[in-house]
Parts: structure tokens; sequence; C-alpha cells
């Protein structure tokens, strides 16, 4: 479904990401992980056309898409969920939801505003209040349902679980290997390694814009280098984050 080959993107002549060679099969949840400032939101960003690649190939369905614009990019299936949410705060909870129609373009809904608010019912309950009330979680649910409602072929997710209590983690993870058991492709981003190698079915580790090990991700949770380097790791700079 995706294939990125030999990607490279800079920023002002300063590479962020070194040849980048991915590869996500239909059906699959795929996993980034890696410290802070290895790359990862940038790939998400490029691949969604936010940021523009200095060389290489992102080709979803075998269609090159690099050189499309983001809205293009949403229309033809390629939904981004990105860090920060980034709702519509000054609106209320469903429009940001029924927002999510623009990404169809001449496609057809796959998710309609009934099966969102089933999936997160916190959504329903405060349809007409102001997204920019909702907490963070809520909020979280409610930029995955906006993104649904586009009918997503392939979910990019960028830091889900970025900022909430544990028990809401939960519910965010859930809810994401739901989706992927009822057959949506995700590439998800998390900063929770151990979370994300936990429900994703490979996982690529990125570091200082290169991928250096790719593997099923039962056999990255499993292996002590990366337990020490990046779960364990990562895990001991969340918690001191957290102080």
């Amino acid at each position: 479904m995706l294939t990125i080959s030999h990607l490279c993107v800079s920023y002002s002549g300063i590479a962020a990401l070194h040849d980048i060679d991915i590869k996500v099969v239909k059906g699959e949840m795929v996993a980034l992980i890696g410290a802070n400032g290895a790359g990862k939101s940038t790939l998400l960003n490029c691949i969604s056309g936010i940021v523009p690649a200095s060389r290489g190939s992102v080709r979803f369905h075998g269609a090159e898409v690099t050189v499309r614009r983001p809205a293009a990019v949403a229309r033809s299936g390629l939904l981004h969920v990105p860090e920060g949410r980034q709702i519509l705060s000054n609106l209320s909870v469903e429009e940001n939801l029924l927002l999510g129609r623009l990404a169809l373009g001449k496609r057809t809904a796959s998710w309609q505003y009934e099966q969102v608010v089933d999936l997160f019912p916190v959504l329903g309950e405060r349809r007409h209040q102001r997204a920019g009330l909702l907490s963070g979680g809520e909020q979280q649910m409610l930029a995955i349902g906006r993104a649904l409602m586009g009918a997503p072929e392939l979910l990019l997710l960028d830091e889900p679980s970025l900022g909430l209590a544990p028990r809401i983690v939960d519910q965010v993870f859930a809810v994401l290997t739901r989706l992927n058991d009822a057959g949506l492709t995700i590439l998800l981003v998390e900063q929770n390694a151990r979370r994300a190698l936990g429900v994703a079915s490979r996982a690529y580790i990125l570091e200082r814009g290169k991928v250096v090990r790719s593997a099923a991700a039962r056999e990255l949770a499993e292996d002590p280098d990366v337990v020490t380097y990046y779960l364990g790791g990562l895990a001991e700079s969340a918690r001191l984050a957290r102080g």
C-alpha cells in the first residue's frame, strides 16, 4: 500500500531524514519508534505532503505522492492525525467531525457520523460542546474520529498517547487495535515504544534520521538491545519528564 524509497528531507540545508526505505502492507499496523528528534514526525509530514522531500519517492497504491499537495494526498485516502491533535477549538465537536468529510473528495464514505460516535461515545455526548473545552484525551479521540470521517485507507498517527493519562492511553490503544482488526491500515509514530510494539505487527527504529532496524514488533520487543536503548530508555525519559 505504501512504499517509501531512498527518501531524504532537509531543513535549510540540514538533513533530517537520510535514505529512508519503508513499506506498509494493506491491513498492517506498523510502528515507527525512536527518541525525540529521530525524524519520526518529519517522516509522517513528508508522506502527507506537509514537508517536501529533497530526494526519493513516496508511493501510495503505486502512485507517486511526493509531488501532491496535502489536500490531494488526503483525498487519495491517506489521512494524517498530527501530533498535538490540531482540532478546530472554536467549532463544536460535531462540526469538527463533519469537516473530516472534506477529505473524501470523490470517494465514498466508509465511516458515518453515527459509527464514529459509537466508537467514541463521549463525542456523541458532547457533540454541541466547543472542541477546545474537551480534555486532552477527548481531543485525541476527536482527531482520530475526524480522520475516520474522511474514509482513510491508510491512517498516519503521530504520538496519539502524548500527554494523556494512562487510563486514556489504554482506551486509545484499544480503539487502534479494534480499527486495525477491522482492516484499517495504520502507520503509528509513538514515543511509548513498549505500547507501540504491543499493538503493531512490524516496526522500524529511527535514529538521527535513519532507519537502523526493522523487524517483527514482537522480535524487537524481546531484543535486549532494543529494550535497553529504546524501551527502557524511553520509559525512563518519560518518567523524568513527568517529574
